[in-house]
């Protein structure tokens, strides 16, 4: 069935007793109830007690393969019994879905009896940051902070590794409207660093120009973008690829944990060229 109205917002409640393995999820939801953004279903397989939670988005447009199908679930029998028999997911177009990795073979299976090839997309670890006082002191005198714009939108896609022409713009378009972001910016006004935030409440996309690289510009933003996403009751976390050494470090050195135990996973299904 799918949620609405003050449903949306019990389950977010409902969600927090299984952080952080439901995080993805619950920021999903944490956002959706607070900001506008693109249409998504939030679809159970009960309620109120639910043991299976898909946020489904609505494809409009040619190339939204950059919308992301997420699912969180307490039980491992219900959730193979909900992929095999609901109608919820479409396997005859493209599907990105984000999940922990210990429900991966529920969808390989499944995928593999309805004949839709998938490819692992990225393994991430989920980085938590519990408490901003931890976050140690970063000097940002003489530093220029502020939020991107709609006019970045072209700069962000071409910097972000997973981009394409149109569908990623959009997405990010969506980011930069609707989501907190942050930014460095030079004498003329332009950003050189940023971070944006992700549809899930995750921190992402963050990126510095190569020439402004070893200024400190990334711990400047990622603290920041941490104190305001805290100040505005978000949860706030991030993830890293499993090889994202560079990355892992920097946050770990500014109080960021994770669960050994869990590892979020991306996989798409059927033809990637699919939708354009």
């Amino acid at each position: 069935m799918e949620l609405t109205g003050e449903q949306l917002e019990l389950a977010e409640t409902q969600l927090k007793k299984y952080l952080p393995r439901s995080q993805q999820v619950y920021g999903y939801l944490v956002l959706r109830n607070r900001v506008r953004s693109d249409p998504v279903k939030i679809l159970v397989d009960r309620w109120p007690n639910f043991s299976v939670i898909v946020c489904k988005p609505q494809y409009e447009q040619k190339g939204d393969r950059f919308k992301d199908t997420l699912v969180f679930a307490n039980d491992e029998g219900l959730l193979e019994e909900f992929v095999r028999k609901s109608s919820v997911f479409d396997w005859t177009r493209f599907l990105c879905i984000g999940i922990s990795s210990q429900h991966v073979e529920i969808f390989k299976a499944v995928a593999s009896e309805k004949d839709v090839p998938y490819r692992k997309m990225a393994v991430c670890h989920m980085m938590i940051l519990e408490d901003v006082t931890n976050l140690p002191c970063t000097d940002s005198s003489g530093i220029s902070l502020s939020s991107l714009d709609e006019s970045h939108v072209s700069l962000v896609n071409q910097t972000w590794k997973f981009a394409d022409s149109e569908g990623s713009a959009r997405m990010i378009r969506n980011m930069i409207v609707n989501f907190p972001s942050c930014c460095v910016l030079d004498a003329e006004g332009q950003p050189v660093s940023w971070i944006l935030t992700y549809a899930t409440c995750a921190m992402g996309m963050l990126y510095t120009l190569p020439e402004h690289r070893g200024k400190g510009y990334a711990k400047v933003l990622v603290s920041s973008m941490a104190k305001r996403l805290y100040t505005h009751g978000y949860p706030v976390y991030c993830f890293i690829e499993e090889e994202n050494a560079i990355s892992y470090k920097l946050f770990k050195n500014l109080g960021f944990t994770e669960d050994p135990s869990y590892r979020a996973t991306w996989f798409g299904f059927s033809d990637l060229s699919a939708e354009g």
